[in-house]
């Protein structure tokens, strides 16, 4: 057997921090369980076939680890790409968007310029129980979902989110869809979430909001039709009944840091 080297600690050394920083990233997009699951089938197949030398369960093994990871797409589809959501948010990787930060700064300004707007149509919309679903594209493009509606592409304005929704209007059961400074597209059709931890209560619009939010990096407000109450779905989380106060915080966290 070879001497333990300082190549071998550095080895080690590498494989804990990545098994370490996969299980936070996992941690965070809500999808541990797969992380587990996965370890824990590794390490019986190490002990199995490398360890205890078990000829018969090693050689099943072998074989299903060698189409376990086509198996894992299949079953765990939604949570494998939220996991690569997070894994390719840009946030993690400020260290390089540091080097860009000049180029970075107008649009960033820009952005947080379309926030009031967003707001002040959420607020009106909640004083009057209009019902409404907004959603804000981050760094997955949401081409595909603003196709299933109508195209738009007109500045934001918070008069016309706030017509857009209005009850009569043939655009105000689907989604918005901001993208690029600009709405984009209305009346789009959304994945649904069916996530058993929902509250009952809470219809399809915050169903839609939470599976987009599943399926992308994307911000979705929703405006309760019923109650009035404003709620966010990101990164697979619902957050319910927030202040237009809170909105607006959380609408300028999704900006690059100055």
């Amino acid at each position: 057997m070879p001497p333990f080297s300082i190549k071998d600690a550095f080895d080690i050394a590498i494989a804990a921090l990545l098994l370490f920083y996969l299980y936070r990233i996992m941690k965070e997009s809500g999808t541990l369980n797969v992380f587990f699951g996965v370890l824990a089938f590794i390490m019986v197949w190490v002990v199995a076939s490398q360890i205890l030398e078990m000829k018969l369960i090693g050689t099943v093994l072998d074989k299903f680890m060698s189409i376990g990871l086509l198996i894992l797409v299949i079953l765990f589809l939604d949570q494998i790409k939220r996991f690569l959501v997070e894994l390719g948010d840009h946030k993690r990787w400020r260290f390089l968007s540091n080097l860009f930060r000049h180029a970075k700064e107008s649009d960033a300004s820009r952005a947080r310029r379309h926030i009031l707007p967003i707001v002040y149509a959420c607020m009106n919309m909640s004083k009057t129980k209009t019902g409404a679903l907004i959603v804000i594209e981050q760094e997955l493009s949401l081409e595909n979902y603003e196709k299933s509606g109508d195209i738009i592409d007109a500045n934001i304005n918070a008069r016309l989110i706030e017509n857009i929704f209005f009850k009569n209007s043939p655009l105000h059961d689907g989604a918005m869809i901001i993208a690029h400074d600009r709405i984009k597209s209305a009346g789009c059709i959304l994945p649904v979430s069916h996530d058993r931890n929902v509250p009952r209560a809470l219809g399809l619009r915050h169903r839609s909001a939470l599976g987009i939010s599943q399926a992308t990096d994307a911000f979705a407000i929703v405006v309760s039709e019923e109650t009035g109450n404003i709620s966010v779905a990101y990164r697979g989380v619902l957050s319910t009944r927030l202040s237009t106060t809170e909105l607006e915080r959380r609408l300028s966290q999704l900006t690059p840091d100055e």
